[in-house]
């Protein structure tokens, strides 16, 4: 993501710098020939179509950054690899599509930057802009990046210097665009009579210290020889090529917590050397000079440091803390603010209500004069008043005298009604016994008209089953008489046909005692029916027996089956 965000901040340079009239958008023609240029610095298949093809549905012309965004992250910026092209030809390509339209050195050759130069501050200004668009760096940004070039030149930059530098800001902007910051450069008085290579020197400087590359001599593994290689330090690794133009890869020095950083005494001709010790190798390298040895020492041992701690860069950490630092301050000043108002607020509080105090004096001064006046007429109204108390006084002795000789007469008349009171009271509880005693018989009439009618449902019940067991012999009776009817016939037919069957005479025979054992298992479940009749007729005389109104219907259900003994008897002699 953060190789993506750096891509990005360039591009959106080479985008404006095709945005001529300022509208936000760029025809598909250059489109086409910035991503052309995108494929080939970043080493990434080139696809023609895919610009034609994610824009065929779109037929307004021009293109937005809003809608080149989408091409620009699925088939650039997704297909990119770390390492696998060199970042700053990739930066000079961007930094030509808008140093052309932006960058305007002075024309008489006064300018204090190179145009490399320039290219460099460009890059240095991309890394510690704000993640924000348009890209702006703020001024303590600024103010950094400035102290670091003047210390690389052993200069040093005044107060009077820098705030003329960052009054160039624009109102509203929060930071100085890269722009406005190359003319601070090349206008900056601090920098007039110092030469151009000095100024390039140090510019190089920084920007080698930043970006984290640069030529060391290395001494090989296998020949044992020293060759110049150009360096770049990431967290992960530190990587070195044949040249600063990172063509050709010679290899890569894993970084991790395992590894560390010696400084080793001058040998073999070389000075300023250092090694790197890994887990399976120790890498010998020499520096040009001891203060570059120190940084590439310092640089490797934080990056070690850095990677035990999963972060990606030191500048990038010591960015991030700046811009905390910044928020903080900004925090503490909008704190401070606040209470600067609160307290401005408390003030006038304050003066407000002191103006209030004077009027609750002066209120009260007043209250103090009516009050004054209130009880001087209250004084009088009392003595008034003691005046007519004093009369009535008179007037309530006169009245208590009488009002005892009617005390006498209503204390007689008391007694009475206290005597009248205890009488009443005893008789109230007379009535109250009474009730109780009538509410207890009504509940035990009520349990007896339950009970009266439980037994009555019970008595239904069982009417409605002796019912039931009543048809249901009826049933089997007819239906006995029907296959007695039957066998009868079978008999006369089988008679005639007697001398013609005998064999079916024998089967006649079989069956008529199969029908007979039949009729003798419905005897026995008739007489068993009997009897359960006769159970539940004694049962139910005997519960209705104290219920008046059941004599009559245990007298008819006792009638009917009387009646219907007789049918048995004769059905059980036709029977036999």
């Amino acid at each position: 993501m953060e190789l993506r965000a750096e891509l990005l901040k360039s591009i959106w340079y080479a985008f404006t710098a095709l945005d001529v009239e300022k509208s936000g958008k760029v025809s598909k023609s250059q489109l086409k020939v910035l991503s052309h240029n995108l494929y080939t610095v970043l080493r990434i298949p080139h696809d023609p179509v895919a610009l034609e093809e994610h824009f065929r549905d779109d037929d307004d012309g021009p293109v937005s950054s809003q809608g080149y965004m989408p091409y620009l992250n699925k088939y650039i910026l997704d297909k990119v690899e770390e390492g696998a092209f060199v970042k700053e030809t990739f930066d000079e390509l961007c930094w030509t599509l808008t140093a052309k339209k932006n960058y305007k050195p002075d024309r008489n050759g006064n300018s204090v930057v190179s145009h490399q130069d320039a290219f460099k501050l460009w890059c240095l200004f991309n890394f510690l802009s704000e993640d924000k668009y348009p890209l702006v760096m703020v001024p303590d940004e600024v103010e950094y990046l400035l102290k670091k070039i003047c210390t690389a030149m052993n200069v040093e930059l005044g107060s009077c210097e820098l705030d003329d530098c960052v009054s160039r800001e624009a109102p509203g902007q929060g930071g100085l665009t890269v722009w406005q910051f190359l003319d601070v450069v090349n206008s900056a008085r601090f920098l007039r009579g110092i030469e151009q290579e000095a100024i390039s020197m140090a510019v190089e400087e920084v920007y080698q210290e930043i970006i984290e590359d640069g030529y060391l001599w290395k001494k090989g593994q296998l020949r044992r020889t020293w060759s110049e290689r150009w360096f770049t330090l990431k967290p992960s690794a530190l990587s070195y090529y044949m040249s600063e133009e990172r063509k050709e890869k010679k290899g890569s020095i894993p970084l991790d917590k395992h590894c560390c950083v010696e400084v080793l005494p001058d040998r073999d001709g070389k000075r300023c050397m250092f090694c790197v010790k890994t887990p399976s190798r120790t890498y010998e390298m020499s520096a040009s000079d001891t203060r570059q040895r120190q940084e590439w020492t310092l640089a490797i041992q934080t990056a070690i440091r850095l990677q035990a701690e999963g972060k990606k860069s030191l500048h990038k950490d010591l960015k991030q803390k700046r811009r905390e630092q910044r928020e903080q301050r900004e925090q503490r000043k909008a704190a401070k603010e606040e209470e600067t108002q609160r307290l401005k607020q408390l003030q006038e509080e304050k003066e407000r209500k002191l103006q209030e105090l004077e009027l609750l004096k002066e209120a009260q001064r007043q209250a103090e004069l009516l009050l004054q006046e209130e009880e001087e007429r209250r004084r009088q109204q009392h003595e008034h008043m003691q005046r007519t108390l004093e009369l009535q006084l008179r007037e309530a002795e006169q009245a208590r005298a009488s009002m005892q000789a009617e005390m006498v007469l209503k204390e007689a008349e008391a007694e009475r009604q206290r005597k009248r009171i205890v009488e009443l009271e005893e008789m109230q509880g007379r009535l109250q016994e009474a009730l109780q005693q009538e509410v207890k018989a009504r509940q035990d009439e009520e349990a007896v008209r339950y009970a009266q009618a439980r037994l009555l449902a019970e008595e239904e019940e069982k009417l409605k089953q002796l019912m039931k067991l009543k048809e249901e012999q009826e049933e089997y009776i007819i239906k006995t008489q029907m296959e007695k009817q039957v066998l009868k016939q079978e008999m006369e037919n089988k008679n005639k046909c007697l001398e013609e069957a005998q064999k079916q005479l024998e089967e006649v025979r079989v069956n008529r005692q199969r029908v007979d054992q039949d009729v003798m298992a419905a005897q026995r479940k008739l007489r068993q029916a009997s009897t359960n009749v006769k159970h539940w007729n004694v049962q139910m005389n005997r519960l209705m027996h104290p219920i008046e109104p059941g004599d009559k219907r245990v007298h008819v259900s006792g009638g009917a089956f009387a009646g219907y003994q007789p049918l048995l008897a004769r059905r059980d002699s036709s029977l036999r």
